[in-house]
């Protein structure tokens, strides 16, 4: 994302889009916004979803608590809907450090030691939305089973848009990090996707 099509955007960046505005960026032939960019809308919606579910259960869950999941999710939402701009911005930092890397004149070792950090940094905001992606999991499973039953269904909507969020970001990941196959994030990620297939077991 170049700083005139950041600029272009207003304060809010991609978050702050009409959907159907996000929706024409996400297809038109620009490099940004794309995959990282759209599970982390997704993921944001899980956790907005989580967050309607648990305040419309404050009856069917012990004191306090539907007010704690709400909390937990606004959180989360704001956390993966900031995504929606670091994803590009990291992206961006990939094709700059691409394209002197084919410059006539540059260092080929500084020049592919520039790459592998931009892609190591890329791979960080996939990992977060893994990361977030966890907790969602566990508050949509907990409503699910002890919420308001009115709203089970959004709930595991909610579940399954986080496990389809946290995938997507594994794939991502796992690119951005192909040359660096002993990687620490590529056994983490795998043990995040696992814990929330668990949780929605």
């Amino acid at each position: 994302m170049t700083a005139g099509q950041e600029g272009s955007l207003g304060p809010d960046g991609y978050a702050g889009l009409p959907v159907g505005a996000f929706l024409d960026a996400l297809a038109a032939g620009t490099s940004a916004p794309a995959g990282g960019s759209a599970a982390a809308l997704v993921l944001a919606q899980a956790a907005a979803l989580c967050a309607k579910s648990a305040r419309l259960s404050e009856r069917q869950l012990a004191a306090g608590r539907a007010a704690e999941l709400t909390q937990e999710a606004e959180q989360i939402r704001g956390s993966a809907a900031s995504l929606l701009d670091e994803d590009p911005r990291a992206y961006a930092n990939v094709l700059t450090a691409r394209r002197r890397r084919d410059e006539q004149g540059q260092d080929p070792a500084a020049a592919a030691a520039r790459l592998a950090t931009a892609l190591s940094e890329a791979a960080d905001v996939p990992m977060r939305l893994a990361e977030l992606a966890v907790p969602v999991s566990a508050i949509a499973a907990t409503l699910a089973d002890e919420g308001n039953q009115a709203l089970r269904g959004d709930a595991l909507a909610a579940g399954l848009l986080a496990q389809a969020a946290a995938r997507a970001a594994a794939y991502l990941v796992r690119i951005n990090l192909t040359a660096e196959p002993g990687d620490v994030r590529l056994a983490r990620v795998d043990s995040l996707l696992a814990r929330i297939d668990e949780h929605l077991r």
